[in-house]
């Protein structure tokens, strides 16, 4: 079924033509994109009959396993509905539609948040650690379902099978983490000066957050925000990618079920697909306790505006143009092997890719060459294909940007050691590209480009290399490469690395959740998954509680 301005329509190919049957209407019929009746003539346009949809073709039949189907209701908050325009997601690996899911409109989204807030009345009132319980059959139920997830996300996002299986092993594993963080939320106690009084720090929960997430990470990002919230007493409101709808879908139904076997609101993870016309709604909706955002630096830096102008909480994880820094004595055979993933994988789609190489100059050559080596065999393909390393672009606006980047870095004096053009071939498909010859400060250099492009800078010493990598807007991740251990505490000191994130000897990207995620600068300072990540999804109180008959004040003071 799909909806045409709350019309309710059904759509059989008929030998060419399209029958439409209007429920509780008439039967007419369409070609070339219009509808005959006795008494009107209605436009609609048809991008397509359902039988082209990918989730119609017995080889993608695991699709439905998932609980999706050909159209999807694209909004739950303990029903599932939508009244706002069809959405279809497309595979960047072949440029087909897979289904379709009705997004959200402001409608949808006031009846989401309303039964998201009085869910929590519910949830509020749920011990922690049964909170935990509750995200720990979360846990289980993706884990049973974590390879056709995984095979999802290759299709939907583009990414490699087993990173897209990964992706649902990072939202298990902080599961697992939030069911044991659910009985160690840590108060504290503090001594106070008033005889016969005690000053106690209390957390609680905030009540609903807000979380918009990314196409790149569309599972896992959710799963660090959700499960740390919801152990912390909170309820979810998600808004999805645009481009990555049926991920949210899947998702989503996967926790439906967990949250109905417990007879609990569905409310409690609500889901709004939409565009920036719901994520600005949830922005400026004071019922939005705090609001976690994923995504480009320019749209986080609007986020963040909105919801400071209601004094709300916001969350920002935001871009990073992440640098590797290589040491005269650094192990170029371990380099190497690091290098390829964090500068080619997920085809340069990660917030934390490396975007530059600063190598010492006397490694420079040497590490250029041999990365060209490594690249040539890098297998590219399809990302569902056994053996395949390296995916398509997410969209031909990813092309786009990558196409404009290799020819600005030309521009401005680069050299494309390798790659710098889109591969002839069906999808989203560009070549991993390597550039030398550019200052440390080139423009191109200095600006994030979320492509797989990586800019190889020559540099005299790791105090020179320290400069370059802290000299851009940026500060999400880094990394070091080096034996010397002078260097390594130089390196994480005061005066090393300015970023969030900060390496030694391991790739900028594949962020373990035990600790906690996020940047600083123009990355917005935002903080999830691991460590006291959890504070930012709670509210502290500091209480003062007096047991005694008397009324002292504090600091001494009389007022009698």
């Amino acid at each position: 079924m799909c909806m045409f301005k709350e019309v309710y329509i059904s759509v059989i190919p008929l030998n060419g033509s399209v029958q439409i049957t209007l429920m509780a209407t008439s039967t007419v019929y369409c070609r070339a994109g219009h509808f005959l009746t006795k008494s009107r003539l209605l436009s609609l346009r048809l991008h397509r009959t359902m039988s082209s949809l990918l989730i119609e073709d017995p080889k993608y039949s695991w699709l439905k396993d998932l609980g999706l189907s050909a159209q999807n209701n694209g909004v739950f908050y303990g029903k599932w509905g939508g009244s706002g325009e069809i959405a279809t997601s497309y595979c960047p690996t072949n440029k087909k539609p897979i289904a379709t899911v009705v997004q959200g409109s402001p409608a949808d989204y006031e009846k989401a948040i309303a039964a998201t807030k009085e869910a929590w009345e519910v949830w509020a009132e749920v011990p922690a650690p049964q909170r935990g319980e509750i995200v720990r059959q979360m846990g289980e139920a993706l884990r049973e379902k974590k390879t056709i997830l995984g095979k999802l996300e290759s299709l939907e996002m583009g990414k490699i099978l087993a990173e897209g299986e990964g992706e649902v092993q990072e939202y298990i594993d902080i599961a697992d983490y939030a069911v044991g963080l659910s009985r160690m939320f840590s108060g504290n106690v503090f001594p106070s000066e008033r005889p016969g009084h005690m000053l106690i720090e209390q957390w609680n929960p905030l009540g609903v957050v807000g979380i918009i997430t990314a196409f790149n990470f569309p599972v896992a990002v959710y799963g660090w925000n959700s499960s740390i919230s919801l152990i912390c007493g909170n309820c979810c409101l998600w808004k999805g990618a645009p481009t990555t709808p049926l991920v949210s879908v899947a998702i989503t139904k996967i926790l439906e079920a967990v949250l109905k076997a417990n007879n609990l609101p569905g409310a409690i993870c609500s889901l709004v697909q939409g565009g920036a016309d719901i994520g600005t709604l949830m922005a400026k909706d004071e019922r939005i306790n705090l609001l976690s955002f994923t995504g480009s630096t320019p749209v986080g830096h609007k986020v963040s505006m909105m919801v400071q102008e209601r004094f709300g909480k916001f969350l920002l994880e935001l871009g990073g143009n992440n640098a590797l820094i290589v040491n005269d004595d650094a192990d170029i055979d371990m380099l190497v092997r690091a290098a390829v993933f964090a500068c080619a994988g997920t085809a340069g789609q990660r917030c934390t890719t490396t975007r530059r190489l600063i190598l010492h100059e006397k490694v420079h050559d040497e590490v250029v060459e041999r990365l060209k080596k490594a690249y040539a065999q890098i297998k590219i393909g399809d990302p569902l294909e056994p053996g395949t390393l390296y995916g398509p672009m997410h969209s031909q606006q990813g092309v786009d940007l990558f196409l404009q980047s290799v020819e600005e870095a030309k521009a401005q004096g680069g050299k494309i050691e390798c790659g710098g053009k889109k591969i002839e071939r069906e999808g989203h498909f560009v070549e991993p590209t390597i550039v030398t010859g550019l200052a440390h400060d080139a423009p191109v250099v200095l600006k994030e480009t979320f492509a797989p492009i990586v800019y190889a800078l020559k540099c005299k010493n790791v105090d020179e290399a320290i400069k370059f990598n802290n000299e851009v807007k940026q500060g999400l991740t880094s990394s070091l490469f080096t034996k010397d251990i002078s260097n390594i505490f130089k390196w994480i000191g005061p005066k090393g690395s300015d970023c969030g994130i900060v390496n030694v000897n391991i790739p900028t990207s594949g962020a373990e959740i035990g600790g906690a995620f996020g940047g600083e600068k123009h990355t917005g300072g935002g903080r999830e998954s691991g460590s006291d990540a959890w504070k930012q999804y709670m509210r502290r109180s500091t209480c003062t509680i007096n047991y005694s008959k008397e009324l002292p004040l504090a600091q001494g003071i009389k007022f009698e």
